[in-house]
């Protein structure tokens, strides 16, 4: 019963009250520390570095010409320190956002109006689905929802992501992180998801956020073997950067603009990637034009002094790399070193520190970081509202569905049946898993749906662990798992590798599952009432040779680390909800290669008893090839329209009678790239002629005529395609014939094989022929 009395307070009593919730708003809008340029700031309002009326390189010169040196050097680290005098806040430049805004850096945090963030599939399994507008799209939801943390004084704006390194070995703990072993598809996805998080062309010369390419460059190699990343030399030919490891961070810079990349702890070559003026200044600034800055890994500065002992003093270190062309570096060496390094003439505060702090200072004026409020500009509408919004929930789960890769369903016990399969026994160290689906380098997640609760929506479960962990040390809950299977109309064993087995600074050892996983696998399929299906949870592949082969087992799906609706997108692909559409982006081995292999051999062609690596170059016995990946439907291909031969322009005469000649191949600087004419295009009718809709992802690959330099085959085009069952539509592929159809020699230099190139579609071949033609 309600009370019948009622206190009423003195007018001047609720004045005050009301007085107070309005100031404490008003502080909890006003909490942030106050922007550079904040127009209440009198001090700065009349300095020309905050008048947005005057071009950037004016106002960062300006700026530049106000600090001291002291204040200078402390701009040069991540954790750049404050000008009070000038009205500049501090600010954190590490901030990171590999598959959707993460904590891993200090510039972001989480709380409040802010306690997670959209969390897609790891970046393997968004690979898997070949889908470059996917890319993109994830780019610009994560760039929102870092915007909406901006305004709301949780993060920053310079974000060191993505990982564009080629997954070059498969035992590598970071490959989880990259868009897998192919240049062209790693390429595709660092420039797509560059656009996406920059915000493309859309704004001109200015940016959403400023991402980072990394690392740059042959980097990939943790700890393998007693082999770790600070003392790694990787010898590396001109052949292999320029032909593969450089390929997506010339993409990335090119062709994505991205704002800033990222220089690596190992040495390449016996130099330091940080302190080498050839690939900094000369091939990144130079040849690249970067637009933006260059970032060392964190302490990669007091590494290469430290523990490679590149230099006799911490203050040649300190010169040698801002003179190599790094801008910022992330740790505190820099900071300590540099006034010495001037103060002794190593370094010029002009010609070196200024010219540093004119790349960092010009990115962050792009961002409007020195235009005042942020509410004012572009993007001043994102907040609290944009961050984990339903679209972007709906987003993360296409993507996991999209990168699900079917592996084998050779009875075709795949999709489940909801009127035969009632009752499910989910099984497996990783089968109620959530912060395993995200991967590493990963936010706090707008909520998870485990594989546990996915299966839980179309059917009755039945739930046991099998294993304590992944490790799977023990076997003591192997009798509950198969008691389970006997109990169920069918099986799915959610099994793999999490981040205790492979991470960053943690190499694999092997390919095999670990521990007892593969009895437990295996015991399980043979007492299993109804269908069993394999579930692998992992970045890198697997060797499950053990399980292709065994009856028991109906199919084998990877579904990478799929992100927070991973296990609503693996019940939805199990139980035929979703086609899968997945394509593997790494070859995956037996175990047997790799017992043979060094990580530390950098090499992509095989020689001698050395098989080479990735489907380009080695031509060993796979588990499973890359751009492997199985429909619940079918689908067939039809060459429409494709050139069979191609006349090269050469520039002159000297170029036919010194390439031709001697190669067979015309070097791409003696032909003109930039005509109509060397862009090809073909064009694929794609039917499908099953019962279910799906999709399907075309994929080109090249052979070229001469196989002195080149690979067994290498992908030039690829795109994704959604058809209804029965319908039919033509997919173009353009290829431009300097870019997709040359190859690189012995000393890096690009070539045009003569001859016929043999292009490979599916089952469909078809070859072009090329010949120079002087112009």
């Amino acid at each position: 019963m309600a009370n019948s009395t009622r206190t009423t307070l003195p007018f001047s009593l609720l004045s005050l009250l009301l007085l107070l919730i309005c100031t404490s708003e008003v502080h909890l809008v006003h909490s942030r520390a106050p922007f550079a340029c904040d127009p209440r700031n009198g001090l700065t309002r009349s300095l020309r570095f905050c008048n947005v009326k005057v071009p950037i390189h004016v106002r960062v010169q300006d700026l530049i010409s106000r600090l001291t040196l002291q204040e200078k050097i402390r701009l040069l680290v991540n954790n750049a320190a404050a000008v009070p005098r000038l009205g500049i806040q501090g600010y954190e430049w590490w901030s990171e956002a590999l598959h959707g805004v993460s904590n891993v850096g200090p510039g972001t945090k989480f709380g409040g109006a802010f306690p997670g963030a959209t969390s897609f599939p790891q970046v393997i399994t968004t690979a898997a689905s070949f889908n470059v507008s996917l890319w993109e799209q994830i780019g610009q939801v994560v760039s929102d929802e870092a915007r909406a943390m901006y305004n709301g004084g949780m993060g920053g704006l310079t974000y060191w992501s993505p990982n564009v390194n080629i997954f070059r070995d498969p035992r590598w703990g970071r490959g989880q992180e990259t868009a897998g072993e192919d240049p062209v598809v790693t390429a595709k996805y660092a420039a797509a998801y560059v656009r996406g998080l920059q915000g493309g062309h859309n704004y001109g010369n200015r940016l959403k956020v400023a991402a980072c390419c990394k690392h740059y460059t042959a980097y990939d190699l943790d700890n393998w073997n007693g082999v770790d990343r600070y003392h790694f030399n990787a010898m590396v030919s001109k052949q292999d950067l320029e032909d593969t490891y450089d390929v997506p961070f010339k993409a990335c810079v090119m062709e994505g603009n991205v704002a800033s990349v990222m220089c690596s702890y190992n040495q390449v070559n016996g130099k330091p990637t940080c302190a080498d003026p050839d690939l900094l200044k000369t091939t990144i600034r130079g040849q690249w034009r970067l637009n933006g800055y260059i970032v060392s890994d964190c302490n990669s500065v007091g590494v290469l002094f430290d523990i490679q002992h590149y230099t006799a003093t911490p203050e040649e270190a300190a010169a040698a790399t801002i003179k190599a062309g790094l801008d910022l570096e992330c740790g505190p060496f820099l900071a300590i070193h540099t006034e010495n390094a001037v103060k002794r003439g190593l370094l010029r505060e002009v010609e070196d520190v200024n010219m540093a702090l004119a790349n960092t200072m010009t990115v962050q004026m792009r961002l409007g970081m020195f235009d005042g409020e942020p509410s004012a500009q572009p993007f001043g509408h994102l907040g609290p509202k944009d961050v984990c919004s339903p679209a972007h929930k709906e987003l993360a789960l296409q993507a996991a569905r999209q990168g699900i890769v079917l592996l084998h369903n050779p009875r075709r016990v795949l999709p489940l049946s909801r009127a035969q399969h009632h009752t499910v026994a989910v099984i497996g160290p990783n089968s109620d898993v959530t912060v395993t689906m995200i991967g590493n380098y990963a936010g706090v997640a707008c909520g998870y749906t485990s594989p546990l609760q996915g299966i839980n929506r179309y059917a009755k479960t039945i739930h046991q662990n099998g294993c304590i962990g992944v490790a799977c040390n023990g076997k003591q809950q192997f009798g509950l798992a198969e008691v389970a299977a006997r109990q169920a109309d069918a099986t799915v064993l959610v099994m793999g590798l999490d981040q205790s087995i492979e991470a960053e600074f943690r190499d694999r050892s092997n390919l095999l599952l670990p521990g007892y996983q593969q009895e437990l696998v295996s015991r399980v399929a043979r007492a299993s009432r109804g269908p069993t299906i394999l579930v692998l949870m992992s970045g890198g592949p697997i060797d499950v040779t053990f399980a292709k082969n065994d009856p028991h087992i109906g199919a084998i799906l990877w579904v990478g680390y799929p992100g927070q609706a991973g296990g609503a997108a693996i019940a939805d692909i199990l139980y035929g909800t979703t086609n899968p559409g997945g394509k593997l982006p790494n070859t995956w081995y037996p175990q047997d290669y790799v017992s043979k292999v060094s990580m530390t051999n950098m090499g992509m062609k095989p020689s001698g008893v050395y098989p080479g690596r990735t489907y380009r170059f080695y031509k060993g016995p796979v588990v499973f090839p890359f751009g492997h990946g199985l429909s619940y439907t079918n689908f067939i291909h039809t060459l429409s329209q494709a050139p069979k031969s191609l006349s090269l322009p050469l520039t002159n005469l000297y170029a036919l009678d010194n390439t031709t000649m001697s190669s067979n191949a015309i070097k791409v600087s003696h032909t003109n790239c930039n005509i109509d004419k060397l862009s090809l295009a073909l064009h694929i009718d794609v039917k499908n002629t099953g019962s279910v809709d799906g999709s399907h992802t075309v994929l080109v690959f090249s052979k070229p005529p001469n196989g002195k330099w080149s690979s067994n085959k290498q992908l030039i085009g690829f795109q994704k395609v959604q058809l209804v069952a029965g319908s039919q539509a033509q997919v173009r592929i353009d290829i431009e014939v300097c870019k997709h159809l040359s190859v690189v020699d012995q000393v890096g230099v690009r070539r045009i094989p003569i001859g016929k190139h043999h292009l490979h579609i599916g089952h469909l071949k078809h070859s072009i022929s090329l010949q120079p033609k002087l112009e």
